[in-house]
C-alpha cells in the first residue's frame, strides 16, 4: 500500500490511483489501462481494425523488440524488455495483444504491461510524444533497507541515474546493470531502465528523470520498486531479475577441514591445524591456478592456430571495442551479421595498403582494393589520422549500414578496430564511383549512354526512397553526391558513405546542427546557411545530382561568369527560356528520347527549389520518373549562388562565427572562410 507521509505525496498518489482506476480487475493479474470508450455512433469496423493492428504488431515481434505501426486510423506499438530473447519477446507480445483485446476491446485507447513487454494502441497518434501518464507504481512489500526517507538510498540513486544517462545515449534506449557489494556489508542490487524508441534521446532522459522524482517521494529505502508508464519504465531490485549475459564463474571447492588433534597435546594440535590449513590452501590455490592457466592457454592456442589457417571473422557482438550497444543493439533483428576482421588479414589482402591497390581518396580517408584468402574482393575504407571524421562517424556508419538492406545501398561486410587503425570493409564495386565516369570525357561518351543513365537515376531514387520512407529507420544521408554513388560491374548504382548520416524519428520533420558537413554544390540552402536539414535536403542534393547526370557538367562549375550562376540556376534559366535542350550532354543529345530528357530536367528543377516545402518527397520523385502521365507543376527559381572561397589546410583562426566544413568534387575536405549565398532579393554571408 502507498503510505502518505506528506501532503504532496498524498496528492501524487491520489492522482495516480484516480488515473489508473481501470488497471487491475478481477479477470486478470496483468496491469492495464483502458480509456476513451466507444459510443453507439463509433465506427463498427473498429474491432476488426484493432485485430488487424494487433496481429501486425505480433508478427513484427519475430525480428524486433520494438515496433510502431499505424493502420486504419489506429496507432499501436510494442516494446519488449531489452534483455529478453526473440522467442520470449514474440510470445509476450502475442499474449499481451490477446489480453488487451480481451480487456479493452470497447476502448479506443489502451495499454497492457507484462513483465517482458508492453503493448499499446490508440485512435490518436501518440508516436514521438513523451507520455508518463498513466503511471503504475509497484514495490517490494518486504522490510525497508533504510530507516526512512530521511536517510535515502544513495547507492540506488547513483545506479539509476547512471543507467538513465547510458540508456538515453544508446540507440536501444535500454540499460540494465548490477551495482556490486561496496565492502560495507551491502548486498548487490540491480537496475533497469528503458524507453520506447519512438521518442528521442532527450525525451527519454526527461521521461526517466521525472520517474526518479516520483521514486524519491514514494519508494526510496524499499528493497525493490518499479514504475511503468507509456513511454518509459524503470526497475530496481535486490535480486537479479533480468536475463544474465553470461554465467557467473564457478566458485573454487572449499578446502577440507583438518582433523582435530589429540586432546592431550592441545598446543601441538593448534600448531598442527594451522600448518595443515596453510598447506591445503596453498596446494588448492596452486592447483586451481594451474587448471585455470592451462584452460586459458588451450583456448588461446586453439584460437591462434585457427586464425592462422583462415581469415577469422568474429561476430561484432563479441568484440570488446564495440561495447557501446548503440553500435549493434539490434543487429540480430534483421538477420544481418557484421563481422570483425583481423588486421593482419586486411593488411595481407591489400598488400599492406599499397599504392597499387589504392582506389581513391575520400573525406574519410583512402580506399583500397583487397582480396581475401577465399578469393572474395573487398573495398577497405581506412580512416585517415588527419581526417576530421573520428570514431563517432565510424560508429555511425557501422550502426546505420548494418540495419539497412537494399539493392541500391552499398553492403558493409565488416570492420576492424585494432591499434590506431579504423577500417570499414565493403563489397567491392568494380566500376568505382559515378564521378569517375560522368566527368571523364572518354568514359562518359563510351559507357554512359541514355539507358545506363536511366538505370543510375532510378536506382539512386529508389535507394533514397528506402532511406527516407521504407526502412525501419528514417535516415537523412546529408552528403549525396556523384562520388558517393558506387557502380557495380553492371553499372547498377549503390549509395555509399553514411558517416555523416542522421537518424530521424518517424514524425520528425527537421533537425538543426552547428556542424555543417557536406559538399559544396550539393548542399541545400537552408542547410548551408542555417544548419537545418531534413529529407528535403537530400531531395535537393538528388536534384543537383540528376542535373549533373543529364548535362554531364559538375555542379561546382560556374556558368554565365558575368552572372555567377551555378548549375541549378543555369539549368532553370535555360529551361525557363525554352532552351533546355541546349544543356543536355552532347554525348547523348542525339541518341536519347528528348522529351524524357526534358522531363528529367523538369523533375530535377522541382527538387532544387529554394523552399523545402515546395520540393517533392522521394516517393513522388520515383512516381514522376516511372510515369509520364503524372502532371509536373511549374518549378520556382532555385537559389542563385555566388560563391567565393578561401581554401586552407587548417581551420581559420581569424574572425568569429560558424565555419563551414565542405568538400570538393574529389571529396577532399577543405575549410571555407565564408560563403555568399544570394536568393535574388538578398545576400547572406556565412562567416
Amino acid at each position: 500500500m502507498y503510505i502518505c507521509q506528506n501532503s504532496r505525496a498524498c496528492l501524487s498518489a491520489f492522482i495516480s490511483i484516480f488515473v489508473m482506476v481501470n488497471f487491475v480487475t478481477s479477470r486478470t493479474l496483468y496491469p492495464h489501462f483502458c480509456s476513451n470508450p466507444l459510443n453507439e455512433t463509433s465506427d463498427t469496423s473498429f474491432s476488426s481494425n484493432l485485430t488487424t493492428l494487433l496481429n501486425t504488431l505480433s508478427s513484427k515481434a519475430v525480428l524486433n523488440n520494438f515496433h510502431n505501426e499505424s493502420s486504419n486510423g489506429l496507432y499501436g506499438l510494442f516494446l519488449c524488455r531489452g534483455d529478453v530473447s526473440s522467442n520470449a519477446c514474440q510470445n509476450c507480445v502475442v499474449n499481451a495483444s490477446q489480453e488487451v483485446r480481451s480487456q479493452c476491446s470497447s476502448n479506443k485507447t489502451a495499454i497492457m504491461w507484462f513483465d517482458h513487454c508492453m503493448v499499446r494502441y490508440s485512435s490518436t497518434n501518440f508516436f514521438g510524444k513523451k507520455q508518463i501518464s498513466p503511471k503504475l507504481f509497484m514495490w517490494n512489500s518486504e522490510g525497508n533497507t533504510t530507516s526512512g526517507q530521511d536517510n535515502p538510498d544513495i547507492d540506488a540513486l547513483s545506479l539509476m541515474y547512471t543507467l538513465i544517462r547510458q540508456a538515453s545515449n544508446s540507440y536501444t534506449m535500454f540499460k540494465a546493470e548490477e551495482l556490486g557489494e561496496n565492502g560495507k556489508g551491502s548486498q548487490s542490487r540491480y537496475g533497469l531502465v528503458q524507453c520506447t524508441r519512438d521518442i528521442n534521446s532527450s525525451q527519454c532522459s526527461q521521461c526517466l528523470g521525472l520517474l526518479m522524482e516520483d521514486i524519491r517521494k514514494c519508494c526510496l529505502g524499499r528493497r525493490g520498486w518499479r514504475i511503468l508508464t507509456p513511454s518509459c519504465i524503470l526497475r530496481y531490485e535486490y535480486y537479479h531479475f533480468y536475463e544474465p549475459t553470461q554465467a557467473p564463474p564457478q566458485p573454487l571447492p572449499a578446502a577440507p577441514e583438518p582433523q582435530a588433534g589429540d586432546k592431550g597435546s592441545a598446543e601441538a594440535g593448534k600448531e598442527g591445524k594451522k600448518t595443515t590449513k596453510i598447506i591445503i590452501v596453498t596446494v588448492f590455490s596452486i592447483a586451481a591456478f594451474a587448471v585455470l592457466f592451462g584452460f586459458l592457454y588451450c583456448i588461446f592456442f586453439r584460437r591462434k592456430r585457427r586464425d592462422g589457417e583462415n581469415s577469422t571473422q568474429i561476430r561484432l557482438q563479441s568484440t570488446e571495442d564495440f561495447t557501446d550497444r548503440s553500435m549493434h543493439g539490434n543487429n540480430h533483428e534483421n538477420g544481418v551479421e557484421v563481422h570483425y576482421f583481423i588486421l593482419r588479414d586486411i593488411l595481407a589482402s591489400t598488400g599492406n595498403f599499397s599504392d597499387a591497390n589504392k582506389l581513391g581518396e575520400g573525406g574519410f580517408g583512402p580506399v583500397y582494393k583487397g582480396k581475401l584468402k577465399d578469393g572474395k574482393e573487398i573495398a577497405v575504407k581506412r580512416l585517415s589520422m588527419r581526417s576530421r571524421q573520428g570514431l563517432k562517424e565510424f560508429k555511425t556508419e557501422v550502426r546505420l549500414i548494418v540495419k539497412l538492406q537494399h539493392k541500391n545501398l552499398v553492403r558493409l561486410l565488416g570492420c576492424c578496430l585494432e591499434g590506431d587503425e579504423k577500417l570499414l570493409i565493403y563489397e567491392y564495386m568494380a566500376n568505382t564511383s559515378l564521378d569517375a565516369f560522368l566527368f571523364d570525357p572518354t568514359k562518359c561518351r563510351e559507357l554512359l549512354d541514355w539507358t545506363t543513365r536511366a538505370i543510375i537515376v532510378n536506382g539512386i531514387a529508389r535507394g533514397l526512397l528506402y532511406l527516407h520512407e521504407d526502412s525501419r529507420l528514417k535516415i537523412i544521408h546529408r552528403d549525396l553526391k556523384a562520388s558517393n554513388i558506387l557502380l557495380d560491374d553492371k553499372m547498377n548504382p549503390k549509395i555509399s558513405d553514411f558517416g555523416t548520416a542522421r537518424i530521424f524519428g518517424r514524425n520528425q520533420i527537421e533537425a538543426n546542427t552547428d556542424k555543417i558537413v557536406g559538399t559544396y554544390g550539393y548542399m541545400a540552402p537552408e542547410y548551408a546557411m542555417e544548419g537545418l536539414f531534413s529529407i528535403k535536403s537530400d531531395v535537393y542534393s538528388f536534384g543537383v545530382l540528376m542535373l549533373e547526370i543529364v548535362t554531364g557538367k559538375k555542379s561546382s562549375g560556374i556558368f554565365k561568369p558575368e552572372r555567377s550562376q551555378n548549375l541549378p540556376s543555369y539549368a532553370w534559366q535555360q529551361w525557363n527560356d525554352d532552351k533546355a535542350l541546349m544543356i543536355i550532354d552532347p554525348n547523348i543529345v542525339n541518341a536519347c528520347p528528348v522529351n524524357e530528357a526534358l522531363r528529367w530536367i523538369h523533375i530535377a528543377l522541382l527538387c532544387v527549389q529554394q523552399n523545402p516545402r515546395d520540393r517533392p518527397n522521394m516517393s513522388s520523385v520515383v512516381l514522376m520518373l516511372a510515369s509520364k502521365l503524372i502532371h509536373l507543376p511549374q518549378p520556382s527559381k532555385p537559389p542563385f549562388s555566388s560563391t567565393r572561397f578561401f581554401l586552407s589546410d587548417k581551420r581559420s583562426t581569424t574572425g568569429e562565427g560558424t565555419e563551414l566544413q565542405t568538400s570538393d568534387q574529389a571529396s577532399t575536405t577543405v575549410s571555407c572562410k565564408f560563403i555568399e549565398w544570394s536568393d535574388h532579393n538578398s545576400t547572406v554571408l556565412l562567416r
